[in-house]
């Protein structure tokens, strides 16, 4: 499971089976070109036009056609102590994914989802429907137009100090249990500085912004 089955050079997009439509995947393969599917999102991956370089995972939702079709790009994962998602992010190594894909249908795999997003220590960034998100690093500036939605969802404790928010984080305690950092607004460029482990998500107008805070290329 640790021997990787993609090495790129470049951005990959990950595409699953979930929502996902045309101009998504062809507006995340200018920033991401090198494309992997995760099991069924092969056969997504077909019906939009675009041919996967490798598809990755236990291999029970991808078709019969679409796995003759791809022959020895497909590659069968057979543990079941990992999902689709988690395996493709164990087996790819790139400067960063964009994935897609995994989130819209049922929503105990859209959780599934997020905590794959939050354990893995590569650079993910997911496009849901109608949000960008991406593990919170430990200090973040984001340059968002005001009123712009910024949240927080922490994995555990999270204490934060913040700038450009409408509502501040400084001298707040942040835990699943307790309180989470959802619907927050920016005042314009924002700064968050975090201690703890948590998700930031944005709204998808936010794309841009979120690819330059990280340092990502956004075409």
């Amino acid at each position: 499971m640790f021997q990787p089955i993609v090495n790129s050079t470049h951005g990959v997009t990950l595409l699953g089976a979930g929502a996902v439509n045309q101009i998504d995947v062809d507006d995340a393969l200018t920033i991401a070109p090198c494309l992997v599917a995760a099991d069924g999102g092969g056969d997504r991956a077909l019906d939009l036009g675009h041919e996967p370089q490798a598809v990755i995972g236990d291999l029970d939702s991808l078709s019969a056609q679409a796995r003759a079709h791809l022959g020895s790009r497909v590659h069968h994962v057979a543990e079941q102590d990992s999902t689709d998602f988690g395996k493709c992010l164990a087996l790819i190594e790139a400067p960063f994914i964009l994935a897609l894909g995994f989130t819209g249908q049922r929503l105990d795999h859209t959780l599934a989802a997020m905590s794959d997003l939050f354990r893995t220590s590569k650079t993910v960034v997911m496009l849901s429907e109608e949000e960008v998100i991406t593990r919170c690093p430990a200090h973040i500036t984001l340059d968002l137009e005001p009123e712009t939605r910024v949240s927080i969802f922490p994995f555990g404790p999270v204490t934060a100090h913040s700038s450009g928010l409408r509502w501040p984080l400084d001298g707040l305690e942040f835990s699943p249990d307790t309180r989470v950092g959802t619907s927050n607004a920016a005042l314009g460029r924002v700064e968050i500085t975090l201690n703890g482990s948590a998700l930031l998500m944005v709204p998808r107008e936010g794309l841009g912004a979120m690819l330059q805070a990280l340092g990502l290329p956004q075409t």
